[in-house]
C-alpha cells in the first residue's frame, strides 16, 4: 500500500487548541499511521545562488498508509487541522521515499 503525508498548513481560524491524541490514537488502532511531528523554524539552502524563503505556512506532517488518495482523504475525519476548518495538503510518497 502506498503511504501518504498530510501536511498541515497554519490556517485553522481563530488559533483553535488542537487535541491530536484522540485522532493519532484512531489511526495507530487502525494499522495505519507511520510517523509525524510538528514542523519548526528552519531555513532553504542550495548549492549555488540564493535560496527562497521556507514554507511559513506548514507547521506539521502526518504520514499513513492507505490504498489510494481517497482512502487517505477518508482518513481525515478526526484530524484537528481537518475539523478546525484548515486546510490539510495530501500528498503520495513515492515508493522508496
Amino acid at each position: 500500500m502506498p503511504d501518504f503525508i498530510f501536511l498541515m498548513h497554519d490556517d485553522a481560524p481563530g488559533g483553535a487548541r488542537l487535541d491530536w491524541d484522540p485522532y493519532l490514537t484512531r489511526l495507530r488502532e487502525a494499522g495505519v499511521f507511520q510517523g509525524g511531528s510538528a514542523i519548526g523554524a528552519g531555513a532553504c539552502v542550495k548549492k549555488s545562488g540564493e535560496a527562497p524563503e521556507p514554507t511559513a505556512h506548514i507547521s506539521g506532517f502526518v504520514r499513513v498508509t492507505a490504498d489510494s488518495l481517497a482512502g487517505a482523504q477518508a482518513l481525515l475525519p478526526g484530524n484537528p487541522v481537518f475539523e478546525a476548518g484548515g486546510t490539510v495538503e495530501i500528498r503520495e510518497l513515492p515508493v522508496g521515499s
